[in-house]
């Protein structure tokens, strides 16, 4: 193996409550009279932002959900970059460890800036080596990983997430699945599995994919 290609929500942190702080002040704004809870978000993780504005917009068209997605990420990305989330335990010490011996990579269903505003707030950047999402590429998340593993000519990678779709995203790109237990989602079939990210480092001494 000489690559670790990481989700990022759910799996890397946990942005929740800033996500929904700044996506109720977006409501708010446009006098859309509407609350959005911390479930919301949580049944909504993983997916890509046009599926997201499905479930937590009903009443609402298909162009207004776009244009209320919009408003939404438009304060979003300042104010995750200034906020930051919630990092799980030992997530830095962890990443540096195993940027000693792999290449480490983040694709997320996430919309554009978002990333870098991870990035930003947190300076993790320096131990990643790229990083993709459909609100760049207009990709599926597995089209995304086989993007990011072209682009950086990976052979032997393999993806570390909390949901189904993450499962169903690295079967799309042929590569092993590491299931976050951790996380957001639930998934039955998986290569190997961690209940912390301060497990992986060990398991990868012995992982066969």
């Amino acid at each position: 193996m000489d690559s670790i290609i990481f989700d990022l929500d759910g799996t890397l942190w946990d942005p929740r409550e800033t996500v929904l702080t700044s996506w109720n002040q977006a409501l708010k704004e446009q006098g859309y009279n509407k609350v959005l809870t911390t479930e919301d978000l949580t049944k909504t993780m993983g997916l890509q932002m046009h599926e997201i504005a499905k479930i937590l917009f009903t009443e609402l068209n298909e162009q207004e959900q776009i244009k209320m997605m919009d408003d939404c990420i438009a304060i979003e990305n300042p104010y995750v970059a200034e906020h930051g989330g919630e990092l799980y335990p030992e997530l830095e010490n962890t990443l540096k460890e195993l940027h000693k011996s792999y290449r480490l990579f983040i694709v997320s269903n996430c919309q554009d800036g978002y990333i870098e505003a991870f990035y930003q707030y947190h300076k993790l950047d320096h131990l990643f080596t790229d990083f993709e999402n459909p609100g760049r590429t207009g990709l599926s998340k597995g089209e995304n990983i086989s993007l990011i593993m072209q682009r950086n000519r990976l052979k032997n990678p393999v993806y570390v997430g909390d949901t189904q779709g993450d499962r169903n995203a690295a079967r799309a790109a042929g590569i092993p699945f590491i299931y976050a237990a951790y996380g957001f989602g639930e998934v039955e079939d998986f290569e190997e599995k961690i209940n912390g990210l301060a497990e992986l480092p060990e398991l990868l001494k012995t992982f066969k994919g």
